[in-house]
């Protein structure tokens, strides 16, 4: 019986989006827009860039914000059962620069995020850890002998969700949901545990078989 991991999205599902925290700080509704919205990441980001150039934004602007930014409500609670009980690690295209002050509210998880290029304190580019991070993350644990369960929000997750073998989404919106009606959907915490457990045990029940 192989032993399970959970690799799990960031923002949406354990802490709100930081970038909607942003907008509604700075009121620039442009920055509004998330991966829950737009399928095209490298897109988003170019346009996300573009903005805060143009308002003279820099990355301690969006720390500040950060600094101010807590879990959803019941996410530590649904973290720690989870990490008590299996390996969880969190795949999330988030950057090392942001993901600090939420790690530690978080009890300092694992995280496999992006980087940042800045240059005077300006956010010029970004690095990514490598193409289609989260699918590429969840293909190596399973090489290395482990079975996935997997959960996310945006359609930046869904190549995740696909390829685990347990994926659910959790409080997508409406349009991820109809782009991929083959995923379950919770909207709970509590429900969310019982779909990753019960996803697990019918796959190891499978597997006996």
């Amino acid at each position: 019986m192989k032993p399970w991991l959970t690799c799990l999205d960031l923002e949406g599902v354990l802490v709100p989006e930081v970038w909607i925290a942003v907008a509604e700080r700075t009121g620039i509704d442009e920055l509004r827009l998330t991966t829950r919205d737009v399928a095209d990441y490298a897109a988003l980001m170019r346009h996300r860039l573009q903005v805060l150039d143009a308002h003279g934004l820099g990355l301690a602007d969006i720390q500040a914000v950060i600094a101010g930014v807590e879990p959803l409500p019941g996410a530590k609670a649904f973290l720690d059962d989870l990490r008590a009980r299996r390996q969880v690690v969190l795949l999330s295209d988030t950057f090392e620069q942001f993901a600090g002050p939420l790690m530690a509210q978080l009890g300092r998880p694992t995280i496999l995020c992006h980087s940042l290029v800045v240059e005077n304190g300006h956010i010029r580019d970004w690095r990514m850890r490598l193409p289609e991070q989260k699918r590429a993350s969840v293909l190596a644990f399973q090489g290395l002998g482990y079975a996935v369960s997997a959960g996310g929000d945006s359609y930046n997750d869904t190549a995740m969700l696909l390829a685990a073998e347990v994926g659910v989404l959790f409080r997508p919106p409406a349009s991820v949901v109809e782009a991929f009606p083959q995923l379950p959907v919770v909207t709970t915490y509590d429900e969310f545990a019982r779909a990753l457990d019960d996803g697990q045990a019918r796959w190891d029940a499978a597997s006996r078989a």
